[in-house]
């Protein structure tokens, strides 16, 4: 299918002579009209033909997705067969439209049907903006010949199971009766029903937008980038500054933790046998590029290069485990479109992989439970509450569950509190077992933000050999681990835990080490301007900035509120006599007099062991942009 959008003051048509695929039409059908629409000139193609529904259902997200952007709820479907010299046949093109049609009004679009099989005349007024014109090509991703991988066609064999496992070992399973998970008693554990229906229904598409796109949005974070592939975007200076600290503290507790800093290529050979047996693991969701020289594909993870270094390493029993480390900016995944879910799910992110050569399971096992805490630490020195934050996704094959339950069971202990377990029949993907930290947001869709895996195949598919204390050649055990998963997600899940506090009731915040503006200072006059502009210097490692504005002292105020600034410290009169400045939390909401140092030292207190960046953009608010007009 292809389709030509185009965002119209208005578009009317009349429909005037027949063509032998017509069918009869009622006099109102003949003629309509429709403003502020986006009209969609599509043609149904030959190759729609082999799934009418997965294709409507893919045509409607890319209609949505742009219905979205220039925003409007109302949707022209004009019958057009001039964008394709491969034409479906009349009767499955009807009834794709159909499909597409009654889709759209159901998701509450107002929709205009042109009659199919008519010759028909139209006017039409493009709003000449730059999304204002745009060309989509759908297929259906499972029907390109070659690209439906084994592990796919594994996962539909699968059989599986799933359990509730609590601290005490004891094991619960689980079904699902009309929609709700039974055998167990979430009272108490709300969250893990709430997860729990999500992961067994395996449904990761996007019906609505998570409340994080639009505070990434007011708070002048991250926006979306139209220049762009969907799922990509741009950060302004403060999004980049939380995601760069975000970055740093990641990197930091890595490499404390012994993990050794590489970088390696975006960009593979799709022909390297071991990377394309690997590629088969997975679902068919690589961008492909063709190279003056060769077929190439964008990694998904750093496991390639860690790999491909690995092999050429010579490695000892008394080396290990040996951990290698990177902080992937940019990995890629062409994620569906329906999927596309904010900073949740994105096609463009950047991911800390780190991983682990496991001389055996016995090391592979207690080299988990180390990087479980590593984890854990590192989440909740992010900002969240552990472990109520999180809810633990376990997979394991019923084989490791029978010879490792001990080491599940120990992870149980840590976690402290019931969490789901699936159990597979037989190994289907190269891993025996993983856990998953995960994030249930407001619209109860779940992310996870730290995985650790057991990998029991990549050694040998990547030659990875190391001598034990025989002197003979093992193949290692690998663990994948993402702290704290891609970065873009951590703060798609402090946004949400904020949303989440402010349904609450709470005033949502982010933490203080993350804040772009960590105390605003905001003169009561222009008398105490410069008074204030010498304050500044004083406030060491501390971002702190001035609101020197001429808006009222209320509106300034109101302004540091709206931008979530932890500390607001006005100066008036009062103020510069003393010595003293008049500061308002914003999550205490508490009003004190405090000196400089003492506000300093409150901070530094608050982001201790965090790492510290300076103020992203000007010092004097007056100078800052709109990045948002």
């Amino acid at each position: 299918m292809r389709i030509l959008f185009i965002h119209a003051d208005y578009m009317e048509y009349e429909a005037r002579e027949k063509t032998k695929e017509a069918l009869p039409i009622p006099d109102e059908l003949r003629r309509g009209k429709m403003e502020e629409a986006l009209v969609c000139f599509t043609t149904a193609e030959e190759k729609d033909e082999r799934d009418i529904t997965g294709t409507a259902k893919a045509a409607v997200r890319e209609i949505e997705d742009v219905a979205k952007t220039v925003k409007t709820r109302r949707v022209v479907l004009y019958p057009y067969a001039h964008l394709s010299a491969s034409l479906a046949k009349p009767a499955p093109a009807r009834k794709l439209f159909a499909h597409m049609a009654e889709s759209l009004t159901d998701s509450g679009y107002e929709v205009m049907s042109p009659p199919f099989g008519y010759y028909k005349s139209f006017k039409i007024s493009c709003k000449g903006h730059p999304l204002s014109e745009l060309s989509r090509e759908i297929e259906v991703a499972a029907e390109k010949k070659g690209e439906v991988s084994e592990a796919v066609k594994a996962e539909e064999k699968l059989v599986s199971h799933w359990f509730i496992l609590e601290p005490s070992g004891k094991l619960f399973p689980l079904d699902v009766k009309q929609g709700k998970v039974t055998g167990y008693d979430f009272k108490g554990h709300e969250n893990l029903g709430t997860f729990a229906a999500y992961e067994m229904a395996k449904s990761r598409e996007a019906k609505e937008e998570p409340p994080h796109i639009r505070l990434m949005r007011e708070l002048e974070l991250v926006d979306y980038e139209p220049g762009s592939d969907p799922g990509n975007f741009r950060y302004y200076p403060k999004g980049r500054l939380i995601k760069s600290l975000l970055e740093e503290i990641t990197t930091s507790r890595i490499v404390e933790y012994g993990g050794m800093e590489i970088e390696s290529p975006i960009m593979y050979d799709f022909e390297h046998p071991a990377l394309k047996s690997y590629l088969n693991r997975f679902p068919a969701r690589q961008y492909v590029l063709q190279t003056p020289n060769k077929k190439t594909f964008l990694r998904f993870s750093a496991c390639f290069g860690q790999f491909l270094m690995a092999h050429d390493m010579t490695l000892s029993y008394k080396q290990m485990p040996m951990r290698l480390y990177e902080l992937t900016r940019y990995s890629f995944r062409a994620e569906q479109r329906g999927e596309l879910s904010g900073l949740r799910r994105l096609r463009s992110f950047t991911m800390p992989d780190c991983h682990a050569f496991c001389a055996g399971i016995r090391q592979a096992k207690a080299e988990m439970l180390v990087r479980f805490d590593l984890a854990c630490k590192l989440l909740a020195d992010i900002g969240f509450t552990m472990p109520d934050s999180f809810e633990i996704g376990m997979r394991v094959t019923e084989d490791f569950w029978d010879k490792d339950k001990e080491h599940v069971l120990e992870i149980a202990r840590r976690w402290s509190k019931p969490f789901l377990m699936e159990m597979w029949d037989r190994q289907f993907f190269y891993f025996v077992m993983k856990y998953e930290l995960n994030f249930v947001d407001a619209l109860n869709k779940a992310a996870a933000l730290t995985t650790d895996q057991i990998d029991t195949e990549n050694a040998k598919r990547f030659d990875i050999t190391y001598i034990d204390p025989e002197g003979k050649r093992q193949y290692p055990l690998i663990l994948h681990m993402a702290p704290p998963g891609a970065v873009e997600r951590s703060i798609y899940a402090l946004l949400e835990k904020a949303y989440l506090d402010m349904k609450a009731g709470k005033v949502p915040s982010l933490p203080t080490w993350l804040s772009p503006t960590q105390v605003r200072l905001v003169p009561v006059s222009g008398d105490q301007l410069d008074y204030c502009k010498n304050l500044m210097s004083r406030f060491d490692g501390v971002r702190v900035d001035l609101d020197d504005t001429a808006d009222s002292l209320s509106k300034r105020i109101r302004n540091a509120e709206k931008e979530w600034v932890p500390y607001i410290a006005v100066v008036g009169k009062k103020e510069v006599e003393s010595g003293k400045l008049n500061v308002r939390s914003r999550t205490g909401k508490e009003q004190a007099d405090m000196t400089v140092e003492e506000l300093t030292r409150r901070v530094h207190d608050e982001t201790v062991g965090r790492p510290f960046k300076p103020l992203s953009l000007p010092k004097l608010v007056s100078l800052r942009p709109g990045f948002r007009g």
